[in-house]
């Protein structure tokens, strides 16, 4: 899940991936259309910035452990149909000095698991089962209540715009207090917020209908329907939406960790199965690295495809933006940059493991991190994911713009990703200040950021920006009676203005 705010060394070999010769159902031929992108020339990658890699890697993975509160970690790259690097960091159990293994420790990769998910929607939408401008009531056994005439569309699922509130208690203190997660849908129906297909707001409710009109029109149960369809076919044999775990699963997962007093402590396994669909995964990177290899050979992993290449095209398209000069979200993924690559991926948060993956596809290249640990390894898993783009594919930070404009609003912006039931926390707003022209300062949960302007309402980040980038930028737009706020880092989310 995304979350509002943060709370010994294995190497594997180069090999090619052998998937099992079990192949997915038949596709039939329909296929959405597709928004057009930027061109997406094929992109080469440096042999130099390739070999340095696992050196590189392994340096920033000591400083995250030595300073970001994390207990282990998993990495795994794939470039050109291949498993670049498979390294494990740290320990998978620290009490029993377990390492993690690359191969067989498991991690939970939190909202990364709504990839499967949305995969899982387009093989029905391929099948002609379900019709991506259908009003999701279509498929469902009871209704989401209307706000006005505009109805909640397959569409909006994939792009987060159902207008939903955001809604908490999604996860269950033990095994006993597990429901079937279409029963707990069905009492915990979000209120509406504002119309449909007009504000992206990450909606972690929104991927688990989803997830629940799959299972609708397949006929089949969603953990059973995943692993037919998606899992077994790509050989990913050691992933499952189902918990509690059992066997050879239960015995290789990584256990998850706080920090009290300055100490590791561990945690229990986390129960998601309220909203599994969108984010009940247990996975390995070995698995991990199959569906990213699938997913840039355009939906095909040796002999089993998953998906047309029109479908992953689907997916990997540009469908909306809350700012107007910033990347938003494609379908399912995020874009998390426009060119230089285009690269497209999710992140992933539960309370104690911290996930990304990403892939470039005009490259070939993509890759999955992992981290348990404290609220810190939130954040090292970011700066982990910032450093491998940064080394793979770098940029130049924007030149500084010294126009003339009128000044954004300052002062608090709060997000629209909140439960609208509960009344607002203004200590988690962003406080925007402006110390000199052309220069603003976010303030998030007591830490500060500096930004530089580097066009007509964007600034560049410029705190902790590494050479090579990726350079985080923020917008601000929208009306004097509304005035916004958003980062392309976040385009799963805006800010409004809290007036005083």
């Amino acid at each position: 899940m995304m979350k509002y705010s943060p709370k010994t060394l294995t190497a594997g070999a180069l090999l090619a991936i052998a998937p099992l010769t079990v192949t997915a159902a038949p596709l039939a031929a329909k296929t959405p259309a597709v928004k057009a992108n930027r061109a997406a020339a094929a992109v080469a990658i440096s042999p130099v910035s390739l070999a340095a890699l696992p050196s590189f890697i392994d340096g920033v993975m000591a400083e995250q452990i030595a300073t970001r509160e994390v207990a282990g970690g998993v990495v795994t790259i794939v470039y050109k149909g291949k498993v670049l690097l498979s390294r494990g960091y740290g320990y998978a159990n620290v009490d029993k000095r377990i390492p993690v293994d690359p191969a067989r420790t498991l991690f939970r990769p939190g909202s990364v698991s709504k990839l499967f998910t949305w995969t899982a929607l387009m093989q029905q939408v391929e099948q002609g089962k379900v019709d991506l401008d259908a009003d999701v009531n279509t498929y469902l056994d009871y209704k989401i209540p209307a706000l006005g005439s505009t109805p909640i569309r397959v569409r909006d699922l994939f792009q987060h715009t159902p207008g939903m509130s955001d809604i908490g208690g999604i996860t269950a203190e033990n095994v006993g207090k597990l429901v079937p997660y279409r029963d707990w849908m069905k009492a915990h129906i979000p209120a509406r917020v504002w119309a449909p297909g007009t504000e992206i707001s990450y909606s972690n409710y929104g991927a688990a209908l989803a997830g629940y009109i799959v299972e609708r029109v397949s006929g089949e149960p969603y953990p059973d329907y995943v692993e037919k369809h998606i899992f077994r076919p790509l050989g990913m044999m050691t992933t499952t939406f189902r918990e509690p775990l059992t066997g050879a699963m239960r015995d290789h997962m990584a256990t998850g960790y706080e920090v009290k007093d300055g100490r590791l402590l561990a945690t229990p396994f986390e129960y998601y199965s309220l909203i599994m669909p969108a984010g009940s995964a247990s996975a390995t990177a070995p698995d991990m690295a199959r569906f990213m290899l699938a997913m840039l050979n355009k939906g095909q992993l040796g002999t089993a495809r998953i998906l047309t290449p029109a479908s992953v095209a689907f997916l990997e398209s540009n469908s909306f933006a809350n700012a107007p000069h910033l990347a938003g979200m494609a379908h399912g993924f995020m874009v998390h940059r426009e060119a230089g690559p285009r690269l497209v991926g999710h992140g992933g948060n539960t309370q104690d493991f911290h996930s990304n993956l990403t892939i470039a596809p005009a490259a070939d290249f993509g890759f999955f991190v992992s981290f348990t640990g404290g609220t810190g390894s939130y954040l090292g898993r970011t700066e982990l994911s910032d450093a491998i783009i940064g080394k793979v594919f770098p940029q130049k930070p924007a030149p500084r713009w010294t126009g003339s404009e009128k000044r954004p609003p300052l002062g608090g912006y709060r997000s629209n990703r909140r439960d609208y039931a509960e009344a607002a926390q203004p200590e988690y707003d962003l406080k925007i200040s402006m110390p000199a022209d052309h220069i603003v300062t976010v303030e998030n949960s007591g830490r500060k950021t500096s930004w530089e302007q580097v066009g007509p309402g964007l600034y560049e980040l410029v705190t902790g920006a590494r050479d090579g980038g990726p350079y985080d930028r923020l917008e601000f737009y929208g009306t004097n009676a509304d005035p916004r706020l958003s980062f392309g880092s976040q385009p799963h989310v805006t800010y409004h203005f809290v007036k005083p």
